[in-house]
């Protein structure tokens, strides 16, 4: 007896379940015919199957494959085909086949029937068969529609009468296999939905998403006059370039880890939550949402399909144990970089509940939306101008590290970029930074660069309206001079706008700080601290400052020690070693401020400080004082 697989891999196998040799092609025209109504073909048929249009050779690539069959199924006893001079036809099949539904509506009860198809489709249709024939490529690709079909309508009459536990379970399950069949299939979508109890999942989306409207809105309602004609002329560039751009559908391949290390988290009910999520996501039809994500099925399926897009994106997640409980990293990863455009580390705490499950993958699939849709839109711009593109990211790459001279290189290279895409988003924000971080370098010495960096800032909304990045430049400008009921409105919409985003994160909690509410300041910036560990030093900073502030100047001084450059710390370094009671070491500092910068003047440093508070200025300035910032300065600079 024999048996045929068609499913992950064509192969002819014995009654022990052993391969038996046979041409591949000879198996290829086996599983033709078995799928054919009338179990037979004409010659012609099968040569351009196998061989394409091109019959005079295909005609006697056909004759030796025929010698070869025959003189094979001599030696095996069993003849599986007969070849006359016309035609091609089935004379005794192989008793059993996983192409056992082509045929057959009726595969007994219902759910015994989709188990059996899902469990079949799971594996890629004649995965690995060498035939390089565009009429085989088209061929296979309908047999997938009819597979699809079969699955579709199992799923269709199951998801009706689902209650039983398992049932309800077996369900979801082909759902997410059909979903990655056919991302498109709307009727797959509300089953999906509807199985998967996920209305719940639509509506807290559309909630976040009137909710950032309603940001978005009043933001515009209170800066319309100030931004009104560059907003114009920016909205009006950008959507003539934009008539008529189809809607891009980018795949997201979900990688879940394998490693379990004996941890009782759900991990593949976590990755099913932000399939569902995506899908939820996708359903609402945002307005503006150009870009829509196909999540792919894991497995050999999901990255045999992969690369048939242009551009795709792996989403991987790996679990590892600590004593507080499971820590999930997750990481996006640009399929054509190998570039990690995001990542981050959720602690998921000692138990995981359904609800703190749901959390987690609600928190994931808004920040890999608005990560994806900012990685495309970058995407356009360096398709339309490489060498600007190239400059924006060399400017983006001097502001990694604070300083005078590379904050000027950064504007350098950033105002190159815009001399030919004048509206480009990210560099309008970037150089709206560059003058910030200048301000905050010198002292707070020159107001005006406040003015271009809310200038620039503007600049960048009035370009792109719904990325975070202009808001965030402008809550920054109005942070330092000292608006912070503005400043954090702004932040507050750019952590909307992308939220997860620790940078973002950091910045509201500057601006927290300064609005003399630390204890807010220090929850958030160590929550950015957590989303990305290898933190920047500005990071460090606003949480040496916050833990000043509150009195734990021991605190404030461990997150000194872990920056990379503490003399950007080296004012509150002084002040918290004086607030200890150790002059010697604060003097040391107060020092190293003075020989770094000569002219600094504590006392306009200390008035130009944005704490909102009084008491919170006052702290510092005991602090400045006990350190010896308002003594003589001494002769000599003592190391």
């Amino acid at each position: 007896m024999f048996s045929l697989q068609a499913f992950g891999g064509l192969k002819l196998l014995d009654g022990d379940g052993c391969e038996v040799s046979f041409p591949e092609k000879g198996l290829l025209i086996l599983v033709c015919l078995m799928l054919e109504p009338t179990a037979g073909a004409s010659r012609g048929t099968i040569a351009r199957l196998l061989w394409g249009d091109d019959n005079g050779s295909a005609q006697v690539n056909l004759r030796k494959l025929v010698s070869r069959i025959r003189s094979r199924q001599n030696k095996l006893g069993w003849s599986f085909l007969r070849f006359s001079e016309t035609a091609v036809e089935l004379e005794a099949p192989p008793a059993s086949s996983d192409l056992w539904f082509a045929h057959s509506q009726d595969g007994g009860p219902v759910f015994a029937r989709l188990k059996l198809l899902a469990k079949t489709l799971e594996a890629e249709f004649l995965r690995g068969v060498d035939c390089q024939s565009a009429i085989f490529f088209h061929w296979r690709a309908a047999q997938g529609g009819r597979h699809l079909s079969a699955l579709k309508q199992a799923l269709g009459v199951a998801a009706a009468e689902a209650d039983a536990k398992d049932d309800v379970a077996l369900v979801k399950e082909a759902a997410l296999l059909a979903l990655g069949l056919d991302p498109e299939d709307r009727d797959i979508l509300r089953i999906l939905l509807r199985i998967f109890d996920a209305e719940g999942e639509v509506e807290h989306f559309r909630r976040i998403f009137e909710q950032r409207a309603a940001l978005l809105d009043s933001w515009s309602a209170q800066y319309e006059h100030a931004s009104q004609i560059r907003a114009g002329d920016a909205i009006r560039h950008r959507e003539g370039r934009q008539v008529a751009r189809p809607r891009a559908r980018i795949p997201l391949l979900l990688l879940p880890s394998a490693e379990r290390q004996g941890m009782d988290y759900d991990a593949a009910s976590l990755v099913n939550d932000i399939t569902v999520g995506f899908c939820a996501l996708d359903s609402l039809e945002i307005a503006g949402r150009c870009t829509a994500i196909r999540v792919g099925r894991v497995g050999e399926r999901a990255v045999a399909t992969f690369d048939q897009w242009d551009r795709s994106y792996i989403l991987e997640m790996r679990l590892s144990a600590r004593d507080d409980g499971p820590l999930l990293f997750s990481q996006l990863v640009d399929a054509a970089t190998d570039e990690i455009i995001w990542a981050e580390r959720t602690s998921l705490g000692r138990s995981s509940p359904e609800e703190q499950r749901r959390t987690v993958g609600r928190h994931i699939v808004l920040s890999l939306a608005g990560q994806i849709e900012r990685r495309e839109m970058m995407r356009a711009h360096l398709e339309e101008n490489p060498a600007a593109y190239q400059r924006y990211l060399a400017g983006k790459r001097y502001l990694e590290h604070l300083s005078m001279p590379n904050l000027h290189r950064a504007r350098g290279e950033l105002e190159a970029a815009l001399r030919t895409s004048s509206h480009f988003a990210p560099a309008l924000s970037s150089i709206a930074r560059t003058y910030s971080k200048e301000w905050v370098l010198t002292s707070g010495s020159d107001a005006a660069l406040l003015g271009e960096a809310e200038h620039y800032a503007m600049q960048a909304i009035a370009a792109r309206r719904d990325i975070a990045d202009g808001y965030r430049e402008f809550g920054m400008a109005k942070l330092f001079q000292r608006k912070s009921d503005e400043s954090i409105d702004a932040l507050k919409l750019a952590e909307a706008l992308n939220p997860g985003h620790a940078g973002i994160m950091a910045d509201h909690a500057e601006a927290l700080l300064h609005s003399s509410r630390p204890d807010l300041a220090l929850t958030k910036i160590e929550t950015a601290i957590a989303l990305n560990p290898v933190s920047p030093d500005t990071y460090l900073w606003t949480a040496s400052v916050a833990s000043y502030t509150l009195g734990r100047f021991e605190t404030a001084l461990d997150y000194i020690g872990r920056m990379a450059d503490t003399r950007l710390a080296d004012r509150i370094s002084a002040a918290s070693w004086a607030m200890l009671g150790d002059e010697e070491k604060a003097g040391f500092f107060v020092r190293r401020v003075r020989k770094t910068n000569p002219d600094f003047d504590v006392d306009r440093w200390v008035s130009v400080v944005p704490f909102k508070e009084e008491w919170q200025r006052d702290i510092y300035r005991e602090g400045l004082r006990r350190a010896g910032f308002w003594r003589a300065i001494p002769s000599s600079h003592r190391a």
